[in-house]
C-alpha cells in the first residue's frame, strides 16, 4: 500500500509538470532547443549528415526527455517544431511526446533529442493529428557524421530520422512506438490565440520575438541544397 501511494504521488508530480505551461517555461524551452541545434553546429563530424541537413523539411527538438519519469503511457517529453517553407523556416509549434514501453522505469534519466522530417510528408501534414513513430510514420535512427550515409535508403524508406543527444554526444535513437501530439495548450499560450498547427508551419502565422533565436538557429545548421 505505500508503495502504491509513493508511485501515486510521483504520478502525480510528474502529471503536474506537463500541464500547461506559462510563458516563461515556454521560452525556457525555445533557449534549451536553440542550445541543442548550436550544439549539433559546433561538432559537424558527430552531427546530422550534410545530404539530410539540406533536405530536412521540418525539425522538432525535445529537451530533456524523461524516460520513465510516468507510469505506463504518461506523457514524458516536450518539444518545439519548425517547418521549411518557400520563405525561410516557420513560426514554432509545440508538440508532446508519450510512451508506452514497459521498459521506462520511474526516475529516469532525461535525453535531448532531435527529429528531421525528410521528404515530403513533413511533420506539419503528420502533425494534424496525433502520430505514432513507427506506425502512422516510418522512421529510422538517424546515422551521424558529416559524410555518413544511412544504413537503409532514407530518401524512400522513412520519413522521419530520430537523434538523441546524452552526456554531449549525438547518435541515432529508436523511437517506435512513441506518440507525437500537437500541444495546443502551449501553442496557444505562447501566441496568445489559438492557431491552426497547419498554419503555423506552413508558414502562415509571423513568428513571435522570442521564437527569433531558435529560428536563427534552425536556419544556419539546416541550411538548403545549393
Amino acid at each position: 500500500m505505500k508503495k502504491m501511494l509513493v508511485l501515486l504521488c510521483l504520478a502525480g508530480a510528474s502529471l503536474s509538470a506537463f500541464a500547461a505551461s506559462d510563458k516563461a517555461t515556454i521560452n525556457d524551452r525555445l533557449e534549451k532547443s536553440r542550445m541543442i541545434i548550436d550544439e549539433l553546429a559546433k561538432t559537424p563530424d558527430r552531427g546530422i549528415p550534410d545530404g539530410i541537413i539540406k533536405q530536412a523539411t521540418c525539425v522538432a527538438v525535445v529537451p530533456s526527455l524523461k524516460k520513465g519519469a510516468f507510469i505506463i503511457g504518461g506523457q514524458y517529453g516536450q518539444g518545439v517544431v519548425t517547418c521549411r517553407t518557400g520563405h525561410g523556416w516557420s513560426a514554432p509549434a509545440f508538440i508532446r511526446m508519450a510512451g508506452g514501453s514497459v521498459g521506462f522505469q520511474i526516475g529516469g534519466q532525461g535525453t535531448d533529442l532531435v527529429l528531421v522530417a525528410v521528404n515530403g510528408n513533413g511533420m506539419q501534414d503528420l502533425l494534424k493529428s496525433k502520430f505514432k513513430i513507427g506506425g502512422d510514420a516510418a522512421a529510422s535512427a538517424g546515422p551521424v557524421g558529416r559524410n555518413a550515409q544511412a544504413g537503409t535508403d532514407w530518401k524512400l524508406n522513412s520519413e522521419l530520422l530520430t537523434y538523441s543527444r546524452s552526456k554531449g554526444l549525438f547518435a541515432g535513437i529508436d523511437l517506435d512506438g512513441t506518440s507525437v501530439s500537437q500541444n495546443t495548450d502551449d501553442t496557444d499560450a505562447f501566441y496568445g490565440s489559438p492557431h491552426p498547427f497547419e498554419q503555423i508551419l506552413k508558414g502562415n502565422i509571423p513568428a513571435p520575438p522570442a521564437a527569433l533565436p531558435f529560428l536563427r538557429a534552425v536556419r544556419n545548421y539546416f541550411h538548403a541544397a545549393q
